[in-house]
């Protein structure tokens, strides 16, 4: 959904937009909806923080003002998915703020659900890249969340582990450029985005 309305010209955006939205308006529960703003803003708040910090940890460092761009320009997407202007945070910088008070003194925390559905991020079911293949998603995971994450999430974060995370970071971006098409780039209509460069 996220590639499609990012890449895609705008009938496949709008279109994406309005089967996520159909999704959300069914999605009710007692003392919840999941279009609820608030809520909404979270989700994109997490698409927005992970796209920044997996970039710059796997390309290249961004100038402040491309950071500032790129939230900016995020904004669209929560638009088309329901998230009222008044929502955003204005600029990048009181958008880290509140990423940041959401994990330490907001109502962001990793409980049994959270711990339950980790397991299946952590080990995808991948069929075409079966066990020792596959990129150590744990090691990964764990140093690219934030600390207070990590602990609630219960990953392991020793020598070892930040030592197998600097060497991920360094061979990634290797990785990637040698795998073949069929696994790197994402199909849309009338055209494709590499996973690992600019489409």
């Amino acid at each position: 959904m996220t590639m499609a309305i990012v890449f895609g010209d705008t009938e496949t955006a709008l279109t994406a937009a309005r089967a996520v939205n159909q999704t959300h308006a069914r999605v009710r529960g007692e003392g919840y909806r999941a279009q609820d703003p608030a809520l909404l803003m979270w989700v994109h708040a997490t698409l927005v923080d992970s796209a920044l910090v997996t970039y710059e940890t796997f390309v290249q460092r961004l100038e402040p003002s491309e950071r500032e761009a790129f939230y900016q320009e995020s904004k669209v997407l929560g638009r088309l998915l329901g998230i009222p202007d008044e929502t955003f945070p204005t600029e990048l910088r009181d958008f880290e703020t509140y990423v940041a008070e959401m994990i330490s003194t907001g109502p962001v925390r990793v409980g049994a659900r959270g711990l339950e559905l980790s397991k299946l991020v952590l080990k995808p079911r991948i069929r075409l890249l079966p066990g020792p293949v596959m990129i150590p998603f744990g090691v990964v995971t764990a140093g690219l969340l934030p600390e207070g994450l990590r602990t609630q999430y219960r990953l392991a974060w020793g020598p070892r582990r930040q030592r197998a995370f600097r060497m991920a970071v360094a061979s990634v971006p290797r990785l990637v450029a040698l795998t073949p098409p069929v696994l790197r780039v994402w199909p849309l209509p009338g055209r494709s985005v590499s996973l690992g460069g600019t489409p």
